[in-house]
């Protein structure tokens, strides 16, 4: 860690010196402790790679959950000027656009779900379609699929799967604007066909919480959240649909590096001016896919308000099954900020960080206008999951940016051996969590040991003051694809 200039107990520097070409410092938020984990992880590498590209603002930088990623570390953040030859790069998104994660309050308490929490797993597992390449029940004609990658979430609620306020409560309305169903690749159209409204896997999950401590009574009132409460998340993205479209704009922008003369210190940094032909229509693609994405999240509440339904026997809204909130993970936002003065529009990449506005911001609903964006941290399936809001000194630092969760500290092969000859639904279950799962390996990937401890995380962004503790949640139930 010799290089690395401590600022402050949660934030590091990695000076411009570090290596040739980078245009700006990058800062990584950490702990001592998780410092050690990420430097490990040659997340400073990314990081000082990403601080290298064309148009980068201030610095490049890495929250605490950050790990090895495809290009840009996991938990990076970088905002580009598109009139100072800002780029736009696959890389500095992901895979998987827009994952992200929505949690769901109700009017239940744990009292109330105990003698059925078995049954509601089980129902939960047999009604959301989940596990690799399963397909859902969902059947789109052709003129839908293009229907549902303009209006997102919108898409659904238009098919009765969902209400207004289920939009007002999505980032963006659930729907990215600029999106071009025309740049999508005819393959991209067939992998995503029979997805929609399903979970997928790997560190997919629903999961049904109870709501274990609150830290801000009068925010938590406002969100409607209370002590005992059970919530439920969904944490899904944009299945086989994104990642192709990730795959075939990787190839494009190789091709488009080397027509622009953009110095790669990373092949996998591919990128093209924000303004390029090229930029231009990765942004519109990857705004399809986003929009994938928040209608599958759509689809998918719709459908865990049809389980709990059937299992409790009541209607959703009596059981007040609403949503909090909905945060994207992975995405590409061209968003306004104040640098040097002026007011600049950025293109800013947040891959495996969340978005968190502050107070008065005019892009949060008219709801939570006062007290700032609900940020939604989820750790893994054994230990808890947190609640919080976004804050002016986010805005200000890191691009109105936050972790997106732990953040693993074992690749799934490393996991997959350490689990060898243990049963990992037994040790859940003796935990008091039930836990199912489609994949044979899916719960030795995904043990808690294979993450970083979220508590630890979080602890970080609120010391840093990026996001504000509201309350933490703990997992009852589990269904993993």
């Amino acid at each position: 860690m010799d290089f690395l200039k401590k600022i402050d107990n949660y934030r590091w520097e990695i000076p411009r010196d570090y290596r040739p070409g980078m245009r700006v410092p990058g800062v990584i938020y950490a702990s001592s402790l998780l410092a050690e984990h990420i430097l490990r992880e040659r997340v400073a590498e990314q990081v000082a790679n990403v601080a290298c590209l064309p148009g980068i603002v201030k610095y490049s930088l890495a929250m605490p959950d950050a790990h090895w990623g495809y290009g840009f570390p996991i938990g990076g953040v970088a905002a580009f000027d598109p009139e100072q030859g800002g780029i736009i790069s696959p890389g500095g998104v992901g895979y998987d656009i827009n994952c992200g994660v929505r949690l769901v309050r109700s009017e239940l308490t744990i009292e109330d779900i105990k003698p059925c929490l078995r049954e509601l797993v089980d129902t939960l597992f047999h009604t959301v379609p989940c596990g690799v390449g399963v397909g859902g029940r969902i059947r789109l004609s052709s003129r839908d699929q293009r229907e549902i990658l303009v209006k997102g979430a919108r898409w659904a609620v238009e098919q009765g799967m969902g209400i207004k306020e289920d939009l007002e409560a999505t980032e963006e309305g659930g729907a990215l604007e600029g999106a071009d169903p025309g740049k999508v690749s005819q393959r991209a159209y067939e992998r995503g066909k029979k997805q929609e409204g399903t979970l997928g896997s790997g560190n997919h999950f629903l999961e049904i919480q109870v709501v274990e401590e609150i830290y801000d009574e009068k925010l938590a009132n406002i969100m409607g959240v209370f002590p005992g409460q059970i919530t439920l998340m969904i944490h899904s993205g944009s299945r086989g649909f994104g990642h192709q479209v990730c795959d075939d704009f990787i190839r494009t922008m190789i091709k488009a590096a080397a027509t622009y003369g953009i110095k790669l210190p990373d092949r996998q940094l591919a990128c093209a001016p924000v303004n390029s032909p090229e930029g231009k229509a990765y942004f519109s693609a990857m705004a399809c896919a986003a929009n994938y994405a928040w209608c599958n999240r759509q689809i998918i509440m719709h459908l865990v308000r049809e389980a709990f339904e059937k299992v409790m026997e009541k209607s959703w809204e009596d059981l007040g099954l609403y949503l909090v909130y909905d945060v994207a993970h992975n995405i590409a936002k061209f968003e306004e900020y104040e640098v040097e003065g002026k007011k600049r529009l950025l293109c800013v990449h947040r891959k495996g960080a969340t978005r968190a506005f502050p107070a008065h911001h005019p892009q949060l609903p008219e709801k939570y206008r006062a007290i700032g964006q609900p940020v939604i941290i989820p750790g893994d399936m054994g230990r808890a999951s947190y609640l919080l809001v976004g804050t002016r000194r986010a805005f200000q630092e890191t691009w109105g940016s936050t972790c997106h969760g732990a953040g693993r500290m074992m690749s799934r092969h490393q996991a997959i051996r350490q689990a060898k000859g243990r049963s990992i639904a037994r040790e859940m279950e003796e935990r008091g969590i039930i836990v199912r799962a489609r994949g044979r390996d899916t719960l030795s990937e995904e043990m808690p040991e294979a993450y970083k401890d979220v508590t630890d995380v979080v602890e970080v962004v609120e010391k840093a003051g990026l996001s504000r503790k509201i309350a933490r949640m703990r997992p009852l139930g589990v269904v993993k694809g």
